[in-house]
C-alpha cells in the first residue's frame, strides 16, 4: 500500500481542541488502495485520483502553503532494536468531560500519520477531573477506552499520564466534588503568602488526611489508579507499555511557585513559597517544636521576594542573605522534605499498584532553569528543590527505590537562547540531574518544553538523545495544528529520520517531481487533490 501525507498552511488548521466547527481540511492521508482521503474534519472518497507515490521525500511549497510527504509501506520506517523510541503526544483534551473523543477524525488522521512517519506510539494525559468528574469513586472511562482502542488499532504504542491537576490553559478542572469539598475546606490547596490559593492541584498537606468523605488524598489517588487498572486491562503490556504519575501542578513533582506569574511573559521573579495553607502550616509548627525552636514554625520565611520581584537584590536569597542561615537550613529543609515525601508515598503507592503488570512508571520532574548560575538558586528552591550539593539526589533516590522512570523536559531549551538577565542554564541544568540518574542507576525519558518550529532546537534534541545518553524514550509535546504546521512538521520528520537513521531526504525546493507520483492539497476555495 503507498500513502502520501499532506498538511495545509498553519491559518487553515482546525485548531485541535477548539469546539468551533471548521471545514477547512488541514491533513490529508490518501491510500492509492483505497483512493481515500482523510481530513481532519470530513472524509470524502477521490475515486478519479490515481495515487502512485514512488518517491521517499518531503517537500515544501511555500506557495501554496502545503506539506507533502510520501512513503512506501516498503519502505516505512522501522524502529531498531536498540534505538530511541519516539512518542507524540497528544491533544491535551482529546476526551472532553462529557466523555466524547474531541476532533476524533483529526486525531484519526494523527495516528496514521504517526504510523507511516515511523513513530513508537503517544502519549495520552488522561484527567482525574474527566474520568471521576461527578462523584467519589464514580469512574467514567469511555471516551478513554474508546480513544485508547484506535491508538491499537492503529498500531501505535501507548504511553498514559494519569493527571491528578487542572489546566486553565485548557479549561480542565478538578472533579467537581473536590472543587465542592474545598469551598468549606478551602485548606486543601496551596497558599502564597498572601492567601492566594492554588486549585490545580491538592496540598502535599492532605496527603495522609481523611477530609475526603473519610479518605485521604492518597486513598483518593489509589482508587483511582485502580479502577483505571481494572477498565484497560486488557490493554497493559501490549498497547499501553507505560505510565507516568502526576505529582503536583502540571502533572510535574514541584510546588506551584509560579501560580501568580504569566506564563507568557518573561518575569524576573524566582516565585513565591507555597507553605501557607493550614495543613501545611501545621507541619511546620510541628517540625520546629521538634527542632527546639518553636518560633520558627510561625510562618515561612518574612524576607522571601514576591512573584515577580528580582530574587537576589535585598531579598532571602541575595548574597549573604537569610537562605544561608540556621534558620533558612532549618525552612528549606523542611518545604523540600514535603515534597521529597509526596514523591515517595505516590510512588511507592503506584508501584505497589501496578507491580503485577508489565508497564513502566515514570514521574516528571520539571526544568526550573531560572537563576540557576545563582548560588541560591532562587526559582529552583522556591519550587521545593533545596539548595545543596546533591539537591536531586534525595528525589532521584525516591525513583530509585520504586523502579521509576523520570521524565526531564527542556531537551530542546539551549542556554544561548535564554534571557541574559535571568541567569539561566537550562543545558547545565539538565545535565546535573541526569548525571545523578546516571549515578543511581535511575532510566530518563525525555521531553520537549516548545514545539521547536526551528532546526536549532531539533538539533539540540537530537544531542541529548544520541551517543551515550541512555534515554530509551522520547515523548515530543504535542499535537495540534502548530505540530503538524508546514514550518514544524517537515522538520520534525527530519528529526525522526536522523534518529531513526533512515534513508528519507528532505527536499524543500520542488514538490516531489513529476505530477504522477505526487499529490499535494493546494488550500483554498477548490479544496481537491490536485497534481504537484
Amino acid at each position: 500500500m503507498e500513502m502520501s501525507l499532506i498538511v495545509a498552511s498553519p491559518v487553515k488548521f482546525s485548531q485541535l481542541g477548539n469546539n468551533n466547527n471548521n471545514n477547512s481540511i488541514p491533513m490529508i492521508i490518501c491510500s492509492s488502495s483505497t483512493k481515500s482521503r482523510i481530513g481532519f474534519c470530513q472524509i470524502t472518497k477521490c475515486p478519479n485520483v490515481s495515487l502512485k507515490v514512488a518517491t521517499r521525500s518531503i517537500s515544501i511549497s511555500h506557495s501554496h502553503h502545503a506539506v507533502s510527504i510520501k512513503a512506501s509501506e516498503d519502505n516505512a520506517i522501522s524502529k531498531p532494536k536498540d534505538g530511541v523510541k519516539l512518542y507524540v503526544g497528544l491533544p491535551m483534551n482529546s476526551v472532553s468531560d462529557c466523555h466524547a473523543i474531541n476532533h476524533s477524525r483529526a486525531i484519526s488522521a494523527g495516528l496514521r500519520a504517526l504510523k507511516l512517519l515511523g513513530v513508537e506510539g503517544v502519549e495520552l494525559p488522561i484527567w482525574w477531573g474527566v474520568a471521576e468528574k461527578e462523584a467519589m469513586g464514580k469512574y467514567q472511562w469511555s471516551g478513554y477506552l474508546t480513544l485508547v482502542d484506535m491508538i491499537q488499532k492503529a498500531g501505535l504504542k501507548l504511553h498514559v499520564t494519569l493527571c491528578f491537576h487542572g489546566s486553565k490553559q485548557e479549561n480542565i478542572h478538578l472533579p467537581k466534588w473536590v472543587s465542592e469539598i474545598g469551598q468549606s475546606e478551602p485548606d486543601i490547596f496551596f497558599a502564597d503568602r498572601s492567601g492566594k490559593r492554588y486549585k490545580d492541584c491538592l496540598s502535599f498537606g492532605v496527603d495522609d488526611l481523611p477530609i475526603f468523605h473519610g479518605k485521604t488524598a492518597m486513598n483518593v489517588y489509589q482508587g483511582f489508579i485502580e479502577s483505571f487498572k481494572t477498565s484497560f486491562s486488557p490493554f497493559m503490556g501490549s498497547t499501553i507499555t507505560g505510565i507516568t504519575i502526576g505529582m503536583g501542578p502540571d502533572g510535574e513533582l514541584r510546588y506551584p511557585s509560579h501560580q501568580d506569574q504569566n506564563k507568557n511573559k518573561i518575569s524576573l521573579g524566582a516565585g513565591e513559597f507555597q507553605c501557607y495553607d493550614q495543613n501545611m502550616m501545621n507541619n511546620l509548627k510541628k517540625h520546629s517544636e521538634n527542632h527546639g525552636n518553636p518560633n520558627w514554625g510561625l510562618s515561612g520565611p518574612h524576607d522571601a521576594p514576591s512573584y515577580n520581584q528580582h530574587p537576589i537584590i535585598n531579598t532571602f536569597f541575595k548574597e549573604g542573605g537569610s537562605w544561608k542561615t540556621p534558620y533558612g537550613d532549618f525552612f528549606l529543609s523542611w518545604y523540600s522534605t514535603q515534597l521529597v515525601s509526596h514523591a515517595d508515598k505516590i510512588l511507592s503507592m503506584a508501584a505497589s499498584s501496578f507491580s503485577d503488570t508489565p508497564v513502566i512508571l515514570s514521574g516528571k520532574l520539571p526544568l526550573i532553569h531560572s537563576w540557576y548560575r545563582t548560588r541560591s538558586h532562587p526559582a529552583e528552591v522556591a519550587a521545593g528543590f533545596c539548595n545543596t550539593v546533591n539537591r536531586y539526589e534525595e528525589i532521584i533516590k525516591v525513583f530509585h527505590k520504586n523502579s521509576c522512570r523520570m521524565i526531564l523536559p527542556g531537551m530542546d531549551l539551549l542556554d544561548e537562547q535564554q534571557p541574559n538577565e535571568l541567569c539561566s542554564s537550562p543545558e547545565m541544568l539538565l545535565e546535573e540531574i541526569r548525571d545523578g540518574c546516571r549515578k543511581n542507576g535511575v532510566e530518563v525519558c525525555g521531553q520537549n518544553l516548545e514545539i521547536a518550529g526551528n532546526s536549532e532546537s531539533f538539533e539540540q534534541i537530537r544531542k541529548n538523545l544520541v551517543g551515550g545518553n541512555g534515554i530509551e524514550v522520547f515523548v515530543y509535546q504535542r499535537m495540534g495544528a502548530e505540530f503538524f504546521s508546514p514550518v514544524n512538521f517537515p522538520l520534525f520528520s527530519a528529526f525522526v529520520r536522523r534518529i531513526k537513521e533512515l534513508e528519507l531526504e528532505l527536499d524543500s525546493d520542488d514538490l516531489g517531481g513529476n505530477g504522477r507520483d505526487s499529490a499535494v492539497f493546494v488550500p483554498g476555495k477548490n479544496r481537491k487533490m490536485q497534481a504537484a
